[in-house]
């Protein structure tokens, strides 16, 4: 069993940059690949970012690629998001997950764990 907390949301203007952490506890952090995915109002979730069990590998959906960095500590047992240049269409909750695999997936049916969301705004 794997827990899984988000902080870092927030109300930020388009333009701003945002950081989303994920702390894990209760397995070994690196035998998991990670994901971060956001669901908007209205919309289904969708899946924004993953990154494998030991951090080489990093994979984004093409809304968000070029403007958000995933990243992660193993030692810290903690999962990033960076978000820079962020837009309206980026207002939703964001998720993390974890599956206890190597790699990470862009489906979300394919993460055993999930964390409980932290909120983030972007206004004009």
């Amino acid at each position: 069993q794997v827990q899984l907390v988000e902080s870092g949301g927030g109300l930020v203007q388009a333009g701003d940059s945002l950081r989303l952490s994920c702390v894990a506890s209760g397995r070994p952090f690196s035998n998991y690949a990670m994901g971060w995915f956001r669901q908007a109002p209205g919309k289904e979730r969708e899946f924004v970012s993953g990154i494998n069990s030991v951090g080489s590998y990093t994979s984004y959906s093409d809304s968000v690629k070029g403007r958000f960095t995933i990243s992660r500590d193993n030692a810290k047992s903690t999962l990033y998001l960076q978000m820079n240049g962020t837009k309206l269409e980026d207002t939703a909750v964001y998720y993390c997950a974890a599956r206890p695999y190597p790699n990470s997936s862009q489906r979300e049916h394919r993460y055993d764990y999930w964390g409980q969301g932290t909120q983030v705004t972007v206004s004009s």
